[in-house]
């Protein structure tokens, strides 16, 4: 049987992967006067006084909205809110198993942003953080930005920011195992949605080096009319010298491929036309842009892809238990650029030097350490940076 065979089954077995616990014993009428009417209203009282005190008073401080609208969801696409939900569920449960986080699965049927951003702000007073996810570009843009503005917790669209901390912290190791320095790579990412579009703007927040954003027609420049407006703001940051042309020309010569578009589209002619000690990410799921063996065929020295069965694993369950756990713990209003950084200086750095080379550049998702480092170094900038409401 194969894993969705088995997959299947265990989702009849589970039915649901992710449940509600009682903190609070209610075995007699004491304990149910003191967890629900009259003893609740106390609590209640406090908090209309002074709302933060719904961290304090209630498990906000601990909960996070997974919300998805079900329009781009893992490899699937526009599948519909209910159809997601098992996504949003395993998402929730890596939350709790990753970070020691709340979470819980939102699916909102509707695809209108003004709809699905009121929805989220009306529900905000519950939770202490919102995880938007599997939502597609470009209307995940604008949904991100106009909560940011409107909603007092942090906002953080997994699909893009997630992806690019960890693709971060992969290239920062990467980097210094082929011995190059920062602002001189030449790097081509392929893919301009949600997810290339984030990684492409924390490369260059980081200076990692001169980027070439591509998409089905090819390299992302200035004056092409086939690109939209997040395409066209990117071309005024990307690719400076306005190259034209396919992503087969855009990779000779480069340092880095990044990929975040579909299956079998980068040969290992393409592969041994980039530079010496290439690094290459093709993180098309579950096929990727060019099979780890292929690529190694064509030189490349450094392979990291999204799948759990190969070396160096570009998993966003390194970024997003920790982010949360951290801005939680400090009740930061944001998640900020810089928080972003820290992320993804902390997590290339659980691999000391000692340790690195080329099929093991990121830790292991499972380590320990990931989450808590994360969270400490996320916690740490909200507060330099003003974004903590406590310390």
């Amino acid at each position: 049987m194969d894993i969705m065979e088995q997959s299947l089954k265990k989702h009849e077995e589970w039915q649901g992967k992710i449940e509600i616990i009682s903190r609070a014993p209610i075995k007699n009428k004491e304990d149910l006067s003191l967890a629900y009417t009259p003893g609740v209203a106390r609590p209640c009282l406090e908090i209309q006084k002074d709302e933060e005190k719904s961290f304090e008073l209630t498990r906000r401080a601990n909960i996070v909205a997974v919300i998805t609208d079900g329009t781009a969801v893992l490899g699937l696409g526009d599948i519909g809110p209910a159809a997601a939900m098992p996504v949003m569920e395993g998402k929730c449960a890596l939350f709790k198993e990753f970070g020691g986080v709340d979470a819980f699965p939102i699916c909102i049927d509707s695809k209108d942003v003004d709809e699905i951003v009121r929805t989220v702000s009306l529900i905000s007073k519950s939770f202490g953080g919102i995880n938007l996810e599997d939502i597609a570009a470009p209307r995940c843009f604008e949904i991100e930005r106009r909560l940011k503005e409107c909603c007092d917790i942090p906002v953080f669209h997994d699909d893009q920011h997630g992806t690019a901390i960890i693709v971060a912290a992969a290239l920062l190791n990467a980097m210094k195992l082929t011995g190059r320095e920062m602002g001189s790579a030449h790097i081509v990412v392929n893919g301009a949605g949600a997810a290339g579009i984030a990684i492409t703007k924390l490369l260059l927040q980081m200076n990692f080096g001169d980027i070439i954003l591509c998409d089905k027609q090819g390299a992302i420049y200035r004056g092409a009319e086939w690109t939209n407006p997040a395409q066209k703001e990117m071309a005024e940051l990307t690719n400076k010298e306005n190259k034209q042309g396919s992503l087969a020309d855009m990779l000779k010569g480069a340092d880095v491929f990044v990929g975040v578009s579909a299956p079998n589209i980068v040969s290992r002619e393409m592969i041994a036309s980039m530079a010496e000690k290439s690094i290459v990410f093709p993180m098309a799921n579950p096929v990727p842009e060019i099979m780890p063996d292929e690529a190694k065929k064509g030189g490349a020295y450094i392979i990291g892809t999204g799948r759990s069965d190969f070396p160096n694993q570009i998993n966003n369950v390194m970024a997003f238990p920790g982010i949360f756990k951290g801005v939680l713990r400090v009740r930061a209003r944001d998640i900020s650029e810089s928080m972003k950084i820290a992320a993804a200086y902390a997590i290339a750095g659980i691999v000391e030097d000692s340790e690195l080379s080329a099929d093991y550049i990121l830790p292991n998702p499972f380590n320990e350490k990931v989450a808590d480092a994360v969270a400490n170094a996320v916690a740490e900038d909200a507060i330099a940076h003003g974004l903590a409401r406590v310390k």
